[in-house]
């Protein structure tokens, strides 16, 4: 599932293969769009913000304009060279397509898509807290925000993207078993919540320019992550078996160590 440093990858490729090149024409599958004509426009840069990414187009003469996509956990963009296979996904997956002379831009299963004027990007973005994996990261206004919400659970204020803006469900487990925290703790709770933000940089940094997420620092395959999707597999410290447990604001998916993060989730009734 995309998450902060994934879609930080996804934008610097699609910036490798389209900026500074003119869109011959481009193809928007969903209703809204389908009048949208970007032909003639030139892909200035292409950029992330938390999870959202944004390319930004000039024409001269005209105001310059985003095209927004949102991956959440199923969207992908892919690059072709002009004449090759479109191979991403099935086709009827797919909901815009940006040509150029040489390549084509395909964006598969995208969410909250949308053409606007790059001024008003705000409108779209301005909702999230500080981007992790962004130039302007700013450390204090996140813990900041975090310590607003102290009797929220710790885990599901990671994953709210006002907070913080690039965590996703592997980050969260990861960054909470190494704090040795339990995921039901409140925000107010966690003794030491500048740490716990700053190993979420860390972590999501870490892997900038990568594609395999990894966390223990092993890129191995099985051998990258520390509890995220390791549920009745013992535990790599301790031996405990990890749990995992769905629950929580949208009924997310929580791994963790019971020895290593002492808490038991709530009841579900």
């Amino acid at each position: 599932m995309p998450e902060g440093d994934t879609v930080w990858n996804t934008a610097r490729v699609i910036g490798r293969a389209l900026e500074g090149q003119v869109v011959e024409r481009s193809d928007f599958r969903v209703p809204r769009l389908a009048t949208v004509d970007l032909g003639g426009w030139t892909v200035a840069e292409s950029a992330s913000r938390g999870k959202h990414l944004l390319l930004r187009l000039t024409k001269d003469g005209r105001q310059p304009l985003t095209l927004h996509s949102h991956l959440r956990m199923d969207g992908v963009w892919r690059t072709y060279r002009k004449g090759e296979r479109w191979s991403g996904r099935p086709s009827h997956l797919i909901r815009v397509v940006l040509h150029t002379g040489t390549v084509a831009a395909v964006g598969y299963h995208l969410h909250e898509l949308a053409v606007v004027p790059t001024a008003e990007e705000q409108q779209l973005v301005g909702h999230l807290g500080p981007d992790l994996m962004g130039d302007d990261w700013d450390a204090g206004e996140a813990v900041a925000r975090l310590r607003s919400k102290r009797d929220r659970w710790i885990a599901d204020a990671l994953l709210d993207q006002a907070n913080l803006a690039g965590i996703g469900n592997l980050y969260k487990a990861e960054t909470l078993f190494l704090r040795g925290l339990s995921p039901w703790a409140t925000v107010g709770e966690v003794a030491d919540l500048p740490a716990t933000v700053d190993l979420a940089h860390r972590l999501l940094n870490s892997n900038r320019g990568r594609w395999t997420q990894a966390t223990t620092g092993s890129l191995r395959p099985g051998e990258a992550n520390w509890v995220f999707e390791r549920a009745g597999r013992p535990c790599r410290r301790c031996g405990t078996t990890v749990r995992r447990w769905t629950g929580g604001d949208h009924d997310r998916i929580t791994y963790w160590c019971p020895h290593c993060q002492p808490g038991e989730p709530p009841s579900r009734g």
